[in-house]
């Protein structure tokens, strides 16, 4: 789960953020959807744009972080906007420490990060759970920008993993 929140004074925004699903039997993961919060549904960006002070930059899968097995682990997602003005984020999201687990001997999924990188270009790794306040660019840089990578799913085998001879 990747619960993602920022505002100030005048607003509030939330959203939660898909991942990858884990595989099972018979089946690969799913990428980058929400699976295990039902009746949700991400902002379209054009939305997002309009009635709030950021502009999303990507959107896309994050390719190669599904855990290997018969049955791979679905890939997760990298979000990353920029802020308009100055807000405060929110961050409550899981797998940033320990990695989404394979199953039956497949191989666990990629963990999640995220973090600001300021104008000044310096990247702060932000925790699982964390906040921070962003702040407005100047005339040609348009503020911080916050970069959220969600987990891949874990993956499934029926096969035991191939052990090296001693």
């Amino acid at each position: 789960m990747n619960n993602f929140l920022f505002g100030n004074e005048r607003f509030g925004y939330y959203e939660t953020i898909g991942g990858g699903v884990g595989a099972g039997p018979g089946f690969n993961g799913a990428d980058a959807i929400h699976q295990h919060k039902t009746n949700t549904r991400i902002t379209d960006p054009e939305i997002l744009e309009f009635r709030y002070p950021v502009r999303l930059e990507k959107f896309q899968i994050r390719k190669g972080t599904g855990g290997k097995g018969e049955w791979k682990g679905g890939n997760g997602i990298i979000r990353q906007l920029y802020f308009k003005e100055t807000l405060e984020i929110n961050l409550l999201s899981q797998h940033r420490l320990s990695a989404p687990y394979g199953m039956n001997n497949g191989e666990p999924g990629k963990k999640g990060e995220q973090y600001v990188i300021r104008l000044n270009e310096r990247k702060e790794k932000l925790h699982g759970i964390d906040g921070v306040t962003v702040n407005p660019g100047d005339r040609l840089i348009i503020g911080d920008r916050l970069i959220i990578k969600t987990p891949g799913g874990g993956g499934w085998s029926e096969k035991p993993k191939n052990k090296k001879p001693r």
